[in-house]
């Protein structure tokens, strides 16, 4: 059976390496072709172009994704964007079934008036930027000196961590030497994280809240008027391990932070706001145009863990703002899309029509099958599903009509696709990290590996290997 995995992220490697490991294939009844294509040259999704650099455990997550495709029976076509490069048309004449695992790149919308604002930002672009994204404007304007993070999860602390820490601090990391020079520039005195619920309905997890605590010269503000709890609030923090871990960091920052803050002394401080809805970006007459501040509703808790407006207004003065209260999925050519949810309409991973019916070999797995919830590793489940899924369909799937592995790599080469491959990526993955030995403009710092981020420059890096080798 041959495989096209359309995403090359977490939930593309792992939906290829568990088809690999099924039973099917363990016992000799399945023989099993798989090929990965991503449109970016380099592999890893989410892992390479949208989690903080200073996240070392997500070293680990690498680590096991780099393993699964060194193992060589899982074929890498980088630099090539289905639809355009190869449309679906053609991958299922050359596959028994397609999987889409295209993840969830754009914002999701916040609908309130001054949204269009010079320097309104969607928190994802940022993201973009800051993990040397190819298709990313290299130059961000940072010159705001009071920012406003609108959201209570774990991107909305990365966003605020690294516009609140001091760019020399993120030297070890991998991040591209002109997101160094931007950072280093940066005038940001405060940064705001706002939340429309109470302290105990956060969405952050325990280990990216205590994170916000271990960036030097940054202090932690907290606001005691936020510490609302109501009955659903009091039972979280009782029987969820998570709530009352996060609960306890919190009480504990609030407890040793001092009554006069302006006795607090580092040079940036990172303020957690509660129990704000947003309501307006506002602009002013200085200027017009521009983010100068922002409107909430303070909202209290309505008992049940959810919240009500108390029709109290706040404004904040900000000159920009991120916005960071979701992802939202991409349509793709070919298939219907759920826009109201940003998926990809299917059936525990099989692919729907318009009419609700199967497409027949066409299957989705991750933040495409489900929407942009739950962390990481949660994406194995639901590769184990559609996997589930395609091997009870297998015996019925139409044969391609190319089956041969040749079969793409004749089509992609007819077209002049500058592709790369998993030896592409291995070059550069040196390339990188020869990068870290050597100074930069930010000084003679030792990192690990410094990103390439043109994609021309990535191309060209990948595909040299090939053109020597003739692979």
């Amino acid at each position: 059976m041959r495989v096209a995995v359309v995403g090359a992220g977490p939930a593309g490697v792992y939906a290829a390496d568990l088809l690999t490991k099924s039973e099917e294939v363990k016992s000799g009844a399945l023989t099993l072709s798989i090929d990965l294509f991503d449109r970016y040259p380099a592999p890893f999704g989410l892992i390479r172009y949208g989690v903080a650099p200073d996240h070392p455990r997500i070293k680990g997550i690498i680590a096991a994704l780099h393993k699964v495709l060194d193992r060589g029976d899982i074929r890498f076509f980088g630099n090539v964007n289905v639809g355009t490069d190869i449309t679906l048309t053609e991958l299922r004449a050359r596959y028994d079934a397609v999987i889409f695992a295209t993840g969830a790149i754009k914002d999701a919308d916040l609908n309130i008036p001054g949204v269009e604002l010079e320097g309104s930002w969607g928190a994802a672009d940022f993201v973009s930027w800051y993990d040397g994204h190819p298709d990313v404007d290299r130059d961000w304007p940072l010159d705001a000196k009071e920012i406003a993070v609108i959201g209570n999860g774990n991107v909305a602390l990365d966003v605020a961590r690294i516009l609140a820490k001091q760019a020399d601090d993120l030297l070890t990391t991998e991040i591209p030497d002109n997101v160094y020079q931007a950072l280093k520039r940066s005038p940001a005195t405060d940064v705001h994280i706002f939340g429309r619920r109470g302290p105990a309905q956060i969405k952050f997890t325990p280990l990216e809240l205590r994170e916000l605590s271990q960036s030097p010269d940054v202090d932690i503000v907290l606001y005691p008027e936020d510490f609302e709890f109501d009955e659903e609030s009091e039972r979280q923090m009782q029987t969820n391990n998570q709530t009352k871990t996060m609960m306890g960091t919190l009480t504990n920052w609030i407890a040793a932070q001092p009554d006069d803050l302006a006795e607090l002394t580092a040079k940036r401080r990172l303020h957690l706001h509660f129990l704000h809805n947003p309501v307006e970006i506002l602009d002013s007459a200085d200027a017009p145009g521009h983010v100068a501040a922002m409107r909430f509703e303070r909202t209290e808790l309505d008992g049940t863990g959810g919240v009500r407006g108390t029709g109290e207004t706040v404004e904040y003065p900000v000159q920009a703002v991120y916005r960071a209260i979701g992802y939202f999925g991409s349509a793709l050519p070919d298939l219907d899309f759920d826009h109201r949810r940003g998926v990809l309409p299917n059936d525990g991973g099989h692919v729907l029509d318009a009419d609700g019916n199967p497409v027949p070999g066409v299957y989705a797995t991750g933040w495409i099958k489900r929407g942009p919830v739950g962390l990481i590793g949660h994406t194995k489940g639901d590769a184990l599903e559609t996997i589930g899924m395609l091997l009870a369909d297998r015996e019925g799937l139409a044969r391609p009509e190319h089956p041969e592995e040749s079969a793409v790599i004749e089509l992609l080469d007819g077209r002049g696709v500058e592709y790369t491959t998993w030896e592409g990526w291995h070059a550069l993955d040196a390339h990188e990290r020869e990068l870290g030995t050597t100074a930069t403009a930010s000084g003679p710092v030792e990192r690990e590996r410094v990103k390439v981020v043109p994609r021309g420059d990535m191309v060209d890096i990948s595909r040299a290997i090939r053109d020597l080798t003739g692979a």
